[in-house]
């Protein structure tokens, strides 16, 4: 046997132990513990055998009825990230109706009021402030 399958072998009997709650030489938590159980290099688990991590985060789900520490975290990401994309979409909406409120009176606003050039366009009961300056 070479190397790569003696590891793969002593990864393949920590998973069984793990997963039967049977910890050797960890802690026994599926956060890291298959890499230090195996006695295994923690880079060479996730680097060459990350066939065997996937599959044993896999059993530990189904077997175990555990979700791996980092699904959790990931999990907890997702939903923030959803909450605020919800927020950010209400608030977009918001400011969009109110920029639709705000158009027409930014018009009216900022639209010259040109003083009548007729002096008789400008109806009988209205008393100017000054007098028309000719």
């Amino acid at each position: 046997m070479n190397r790569a399958q003696d590891e793969r072998a002593c990864i393949r009997e920590a998973m069984d132990r793990l997963l039967a709650g049977q910890a050797t030489v960890s802690n026994g938590s599926f956060t890291a513990a298959l890499a230090a159980e195996a006695g295994v290099h923690r880079m060479a688990l996730y680097k060459r055998h990350s066939d065997l991590k996937n599959e044993f985060d896999e059993r530990g789900r189904t077997e175990t009825q555990q979700v791996p520490e980092t699904e959790k975290q990931l999990r907890t990401t997702v939903a923030k990230l959803k909450k605020t994309i919800a927020n950010q979409r209400a608030e977009l909406e918001e400011l969009h109706q109110l920029v639709t409120r705000l158009t027409p009176a930014s018009a009216v606003l900022t639209q010259k009021r040109e003083p009548p050039t007729d002096p008789d366009a400008t109806p009988h009961n209205v008393i100017p402030f000054r007098p028309p300056t000719t």
